[in-house]
This record gives C-alpha cells, sequence and structure tokens, in this order.
C-alpha cells in the first residue's frame, strides 16, 4: 500500500461507496454550499489584499506622485533603464508570448504591493538606527531584502501564476521582472515627489524642461537604481517559475529564489555608498559618477547570472524542441 493513500480507500473495491468514509464530492445542497462558499472567501481575500494596499498607497501619497504631470513625467524618465532590461527579459522567452492582460496585471499589482514594504520598512527601521554601525546592512538583509523581495514576488504569484498561460519556467522571469518594473516605477515616484516637496519646487513645477532642471538628479539616481528591482526579481521569479513545474520540491524552490534576490538586494543596499566612495577617490570623478560605475559594475555581475540563466534555458528549449519536431516529421 502506498503510504500516502488513505487504508481504506487503499483495500476498498472501486464500487464502493466511500463518500465522507475516505472520500469526498459535491453532493448535497450543503456540500455545494460550502464548494460556494470557500470559492467567494478565496476570492474576496484576494481583493481585500488589493484593496488594503490600494489603501496605503493612498494614505503614503502614491497617487499623487502618479497623478502629478511633472512628477510622472520624471518618474517615466526615472525608468527608461529598468524598462529595457524589463523588455530584453521578456523578449528573451522563447515560448509563447506573455498576454498583455498577465503583464499589466503583474505591473499594477506591484505598485499596490510595495507600499506594504515602505509600511514595514519604516516601522522596522527605528530599530535598527540605534545600532550603530552594524544596524543599517542589518536593516537591509533582515528587512528590506527579504520584505521587498516578498511582496513583488507576491505580485506574480496572486494572478498570473495561477493562470494556465504560465506554461513554462522561464514565464517565471519574465513576470518577475515586470514585478521589479512596477516596484520601481512607486518607489522612484514617490522619491521624486519627496525630493521636489522638500526643496519646495513642487507647487510650482510643470512637465517640460524646467521640472527635468528641478528634478534631474533624483531622477538620474533613481534611474540609476531601478534596474536592480528587475533583476532582483527576475531571478527570485525564475524559481518561482521553476517551484511550478517541480511541485515535490516547490517551496525550497521558491525560497532559494526569495533568498537570493534577498541578498543580492540587500548586499546592493549595503554596499552603493561605501563602493561609490572609493570609484570616486580612484578615477576623480564626481559624485554621481562614481555612483554611476559601481551600480554599472555591481548589476552587470548580477545581471549577467540572471542572463546565464535565461540563455541556458532557452538553449535547452531550442535543443530539446528541435529535437522533437524533427522526430515529428520523420514518423
Amino acid at each position: 500500500m502506498d503510504d500516502t493513500e488513505e487504508p481504506v480507500a487503499a483495500a476498498a473495491e472501486e464500487s464502493r461507496d466511500l463518500y465522507e468514509i475516505a472520500s469526498w464530492e459535491e453532493r448535497t445542497s450543503i456540500d455545494g454550499a460550502a464548494v460556494a462558499l470557500y470559492w467567494l472567501l478565496t476570492r474576496a481575500a484576494k481583493w481585500i489584499v488589493v484593496l488594503l494596499a490600494l489603501g496605503i498607497l493612498a494614505g503614503i501619497g502614491g497617487l499623487a506622485a502618479l497623478s502629478d504631470p511633472a512628477v510622472g513625467m520624471l518618474t517615466l524618465l526615472s525608468v527608461v533603464p529598468a524598462a529595457g532590461l524589463t523588455l530584453y527579459v521578456y523578449r528573451s522567452d522563447v515560448t509563447d508570448a506573455e498576454p498583455l492582460s498577465l503583464l499589466v496585471t503583474t505591473f499594477l499589482l506591484s505598485i499596490l504591493f510595495a507600499t506594504f514594504a515602505a509600511v514595514f520598512n519604516s516601522t522596522a527601521r527605528r530599530f535598527f538606527e540605534p545600532l550603530g554601525v552594524l544596524g543599517m546592512p542589518l536593516f537591509f538583509f533582515l528587512i528590506v531584502g527579504p520584505g521587498e523581495e516578498t511582496v513583488k514576488l507576491l505580485a506574480v504569484r496572486l494572478y498570473a501564476y495561477t493562470d494556465r498561460r504560465f506554461d513554462a519556467v522561464i514565464d517565471g522571469a519574465v513576470y518577475g521582472a515586470v514585478a521589479g518594473l512596477g516596484f520601481a516605477t512607486i518607489e522612484n515616484a514617490l522619491y521624486i515627489l519627496r525630493q521636489l516637496s522638500e526643496t519646495g519646487e513642487l507647487a510650482e513645477l510643470t512637465i517640460g524642461l524646467s521640472a527635468v532642471a528641478a528634478g534631474g538628479d533624483i531622477t538620474a539616481v533613481r534611474a540609476l537604481a531601478g534596474p536592480g528591482h528587475v533583476i532582483y526579481s527576475s531571478i527570485a521569479g525564475y524559481y518561482l517559475g521553476l517551484a511550478k513545474f517541480n511541485p515535490a520540491n516547490k517551496g525550497p524552490i521558491v525560497v532559494k529564489g526569495l533568498l537570493l534576490a534577498a541578498v543580492i538586494h540587500a548586499t546592493y543596499n549595503s554596499t552603493v555608498s561605501i563602493g561609490s566612495y572609493v570609484v570616486t577617490s580612484i578615477t576623480g570623478l564626481p559624485g554621481l559618477g562614481g555612483f554611476l560605475v559601481y551600480v554599472i559594475i555591481f548589476d552587470s555581475i548580477f545581471g549577467l547570472f540572471l542572463l546565464r540563466k535565461l540563455w541556458r534555458y532557452r538553449r535547452h528549449y531550442r535543443e530539446t524542441n528541435g529535437a522533437e519536431a524533427a522526430t515529428a516529421v520523420e514518423q
């Protein structure tokens, strides 16, 4: 007998009725009510999460950041590099093209769920600041990295992952990249809004060169930070895709992806200031130039880690599907 099989079901003849003894199916009106209630609760839970995130987004000024024309223009400029990387990941998918509806939904959910990380980070930060020089690295490794990568993966898991069109491992990387782009978009919008508000320039700002002049520095900084979010969450998403098609080891695979993404993310946050300073000291570049060089080096290292996974998947897909096509022709 299979250890996982119920003993009565294993020993009984197929013709024996084991309803509510060792098996169950919808038969009575109460069964039907239970099925309907379960369906309602599972879908209501998703909407409750979404509405809660929308409320938090409004509370922290996210709607204002996205609706202000000048901030919106600067935000679009700030996500150009991240959008370019996301497009490359999307184009690396050699299987069926992902539907626009799933991509857009993942993007929007990531914007909403970023608010959970914002609240969690701001609440937890105060406990780490008194710890001195170790406080911020601990904060990045224990809170920021795991928290932000989890909410980005949640944006994929809640909708796209459950769709039948999520039908290949590499799809996880695509939706993870889109989630990273959504997260970078709202994060950049909030940073830009805060910067312009603090300098008092927001009230008089209009779309055009004046907006670029006023918010150019913070926009450039956020543009450099954006691709990192795409890289981290695409790595985690790749492992989420791997987990979907390896259900026996689903949990450890998802944890591995999140762990990799969180550690890389936290390493960037912990080293970017000192790394930029070292580059500036060695090269004599201005501060923004040193930051640019360090970010390019860091993102190149871990971006290559991601791209090698995509390239390997693409190579094996073409080899195996090419073999299947050749066999079909021979037959």
